[in-house]
């Protein structure tokens, strides 16, 4: 179960897992992608938690920054993250705002100078297309007009493309493969990373850190963009799978990232291999059940809108 559209970064490493991954699961069993759609993926989620048999047989992969919207309050959100159990993770992700060269914007200080705000495209809160825009807003204080509503980032590349909006943040690997005909025409322009440390083939592109002001900043970016990002497409099953299914299936993860077949896809693909475990992917999740509480009102004040 995927929470986001076909065509989108989610989609296409699930597609490439599900090709892949029951070679190695006694018995080869098949593999079908659904996409579940809606509210920056809290749809699949939630429908993982509540809905689905613990028994092996369904796999979610939703946005892995809901944990942090639970951790704030999200009223959407009816799971409870520590209860998951995970799989793993396929990649690390580094996010990056990617605009038009229509918008007028081609680089960071013609943002920062923009006579009006940049129009962003977002799915909903928790998804980091329409959290990594709150973030910058509140810490860098760029001028933004986010829109919220969209079912997938290909969707916002599609509107981008239109002249809908200017363009949007999400994760690079899904940037340069899936907008990679604009990125190489010089359509496309990325304008700024938010991530621990620069993604290495974009070196001269500014990241969003160095530019806050504040030790607070800092913290705020830390804790509401880096570490979600670090379990983004972490695939789960549900609470109370049975440990030797769960066993089964997080030794099958494991191998399939390094299968040779399955790197050499990804590679074709332009997509990136950098995996966690599921054990790994668990210790992240606590972390973010951990965060300081006046840190926690701060995260809520800029993440979680106000209706």
């Amino acid at each position: 179960i995927v929470g986001f559209s076909a065509g989108g970064g989610f989609d296409q490493y699930a597609r490439i897992i599900a090709r892949h991954m029951p070679r190695h699961i006694p018995g080869t069993p098949a593999m079908i992608v659904d996409n579940m759609t809606g509210a920056g993926s809290r749809l699949a989620a939630n429908y993982l938690y509540k809905a689905s048999a613990p028994d092996g047989l369904t796999i979610g992969n939703f946005i892995g920054s809901l944990l942090l919207q639970q951790v704030l309050g999200d009223q959407g959100i009816e799971f409870d993250g520590r209860r998951f159990e995970w799989l793993g993770a396929p990649v690390q992700d580094q996010n990056v705002c990617a605009l038009t060269k229509s918008s007028g914007v081609t680089n960071l200080d013609q943002w920062f100078a923009a006579k009006k705000p940049v129009k962003l495209g977002g799915e909903a809160p928790g998804a980091n297309d329409s959290d990594v825009p709150r973030m910058l807003q509140a810490t860098l204080k760029l001028p933004i007009q986010l829109i919220e509503g969209y079912k997938g980032t290909s969707f916002i590349r599609i509107a981008a493309e239109s002249g809908e909006v200017d363009g949007g943040c999400w994760t690079w690997a899904s940037i340069r493969s899936t907008w990679k005909k604009g990125l190489d025409s010089g359509e496309v322009f990325p304008i700024l990373q938010i991530n621990g440390k620069k993604a290495a083939d974009i070196p001269q592109v500014p990241n969003a850190i160095d530019f806050t002001k504040t030790p607070e900043g800092k913290q705020l970016i830390e804790a509401g963009i880096h570490a979600p990002s670090a379990i983004l497409r972490a695939y789960a099953l549900p609470p109370n799978t049975p440990k030797d299914r769960l066993a089964t299936l997080r030794s099958a993860f494991d191998a399939t990232m390094k299968d040779k077949e399955f790197a050499a896809e990804i590679s074709k693909s332009n997509l990136e291999i950098e995996p966690l475990s599921g054990s790994e992917v668990e210790a992240i999740a606590r972390k973010l059940y951990q965060v300081d509480q006046s840190l926690v009102a701060k995260l809520k004040e800029i993440l979680v809108p106000k209706k």
